[in-house]
């Protein structure tokens, strides 16, 4: 199968590059491919004629949306619309990875892939929007929902705190936002499967179970053989220009169509750190 990969350098792409054994893979970095330019992704996919077009470019910096809400949109919305568009052309498949931050996370169950789109940040905003726009523009793209993620070669939740655990005996974490911790090597290899399944639609995909970053950086601290306090506070005490949301545990039942169940946020938490390991 061949398949083109959009934000190939980023922490999951990375993942994806890893995962793609077996298949043509074609991987472009935001430098290698601008997805602001249409006419530059359109030559690529006529180029390349991808089975699967895999759109895991974005501008991430959430709280850095926040004050470049002009490029959250023009990356994450308008660039989107550009590859669906250059697929839609060039008959090529589409999966895009979207976010639970298209939730307001005002819900104490898991978010349903029915469920209405609320964003409260600029972030989430240009997610949903673009969301929006793909199904219009490719009815049959895939649109993968998920969170927290984390992975090696890369800055993420895990990697932050152990290395402020190296300077700091006391580390004091949000407990009022829960999530599922998702790793990219399981993101990754679920997307894969997505592909071969020809899956269309919404899917939210996480690693199984929920926790609060608290749990998750006690869980952190634990596993590595660490005896740092980690002690639980408030978001208030933690102040960001983009809101959190407090709840945005994602339904798996999407997911559980198509035959696929991942591992738990434990599991992928012990392998994290053993990949972290020897990759050091």
């Amino acid at each position: 199968m061949r398949i083109t990969i959009f934000g190939a350098s980023g922490l999951l792409g990375k993942a994806l590059m890893r995962a793609g054994t077996g298949h043509e893979l074609s991987g472009f970095s935001s430098r290698d491919a601008d997805i602001r330019n249409p006419q530059l992704v359109c030559d690529l996919i006529e180029r390349l004629r991808p089975n699967w077009v895999i759109l895991a470019a974005a501008y991430t910096d959430v709280d850095g949306c926040e004050t470049n809400r002009d490029l959250a949109f023009a990356v994450n919305t308008q660039g989107a619309e550009h590859v669906a568009q250059a697929a839609k052309k060039h008959g090529s498949r589409l999966l895009f990875l979207s976010s639970d931050y298209v939730f307001d996370g005002a819900k104490t169950t898991p978010y349903e892939v029915d469920d209405p789109r609320r964003p409260r940040s600029v972030y989430g905003q240009s997610k949903a929007s673009a969301e929006e726009s793909l199904t219009r523009i490719l009815p049959e793209c895939c649109i993968v929902r998920t969170s927290w993620l984390f992975g090696v070669g890369g800055k993420c939740f895990p990697d932050t705190i152990l290395k402020l655990a190296t300077t700091k005996k006391v580390l004091d974490v949000v407990e009022d936002q829960r999530g599922s911790p998702t790793y990219t090597d399981d993101l990754a290899g679920t997307i894969f499967q997505l592909c071969h399944c020809g899956a269309a639609g919404i899917v939210h995909v996480t690693n199984r179970d929920a926790c609060s970053w608290f749990e998750f950086a006690r869980q952190i601290v634990s596993r590595a053989g660490l005896d740092n306090l980690v002690r639980p506070t408030t978001s208030d005490k933690f102040i960001r220009p983009a809101e959190r949301p407090k709840y945005s545990v994602l339904s798996s039942a999407s997911l559980g169509k198509y035959g696929i169940e991942m591992p738990t946020w434990q599991d992928a938490l012990v392998r994290y750190l053993a990949d972290r390991n020897s990759s050091t």
